[in-house]
């Protein structure tokens, strides 16, 4: 198969990693996102990527504490996620760094853009963890604003779901699945498929999002490969 992009950003919900479970770390996910991920770093495709934290810990469904430690907590939950995949993808033999936007010397790698892109330029897959080292911000935005920092060509959005819908198909059966949208569509729709800050940054800067299932094997080749799968946004 022949990949589209040259540099991609792969989002990956921490929910998918929680396979069935809907809490903490499925190792057969771990084990199937690692092969999908390895069918293209294979073709040489270089990859960066930003988990989220969902399936230990959601910030904005934390109570009454507070909204920053809320937020802080949740990024703490995204690097052990990125340890997690570190882990899946060096067992199939994939050289993997991981860098936080808080430090934790002990464990990754502080983020540095120039570092990032040279480890990419070798053919390593970096992973980026803590979002973007500060509150009130999603993976979703740390997302767009990595894969503008490090000029990648698009976003793949894996997530749980199979595409962007215009509500949530398991509780509305009528739910319309979108093939193709815009960033302003996402937006004056109001879609569920990121948040406006994120959305707005990648429209700002001209970033294609494809939003697919992570958990049918090969999904992530066919989205590299530009297959009609998922939703498009651009």
């Amino acid at each position: 198969m022949q990949p589209k992009y040259k540099r991609v950003l792969l989002k990956i919900s921490g929910e998918a990693l929680a396979g069935d479970n809907h809490f903490g770390l499925d190792d057969a996910m771990l084990k199937k996102t690692a092969r999908q991920v390895k069918e293209v770093h294979d073709l040489g495709v270089q990859m960066a990527i930003v988990v989220g934290g969902g399936n230990f810990w959601r910030g904005r469904s934390s109570g009454s504490m507070d909204r920053s430690t809320a937020d802080y907590i949740g990024m703490l939950a995204t690097v052990m996620n990125a340890m997690a995949l570190q882990d899946a993808f060096e067992a199939l033999g994939m050289p993997t760094r991981v860098q936080t936007a808080i430090t934790m010397r002990e464990v990754a790698e502080p983020y540095i853009r120039r570092k990032a892109v040279s480890h990419l330029e070798k053919g390593k897959i970096v992973i980026f963890g803590a979002g973007t080292g500060n509150p009130f911000f999603s993976t979703d935005t740390t997302a767009a604003l990595r894969a503008a920092e490090i000029d990648a060509d698009i976003i793949l959005l894996a997530k749980n779901i199979d595409a962007v819908y215009s509500d949530d198909p398991a509780k509305n059966p009528h739910a319309v699945k979108y093939d193709h949208l815009t960033h302003r569509e996402v937006l004056e729709k109001d879609l569920k498929v990121m948040d406006s800050t994120a959305a707005s940054l990648c429209r700002d800067n001209e970033i294609a999002i494809h939003v697919f299932g992570i958990a049918e094997e090969g999904n992530v080749m066919r989205a590299v490969c530009g297959e009609t799968i998922g939703t498009i946004i651009e």
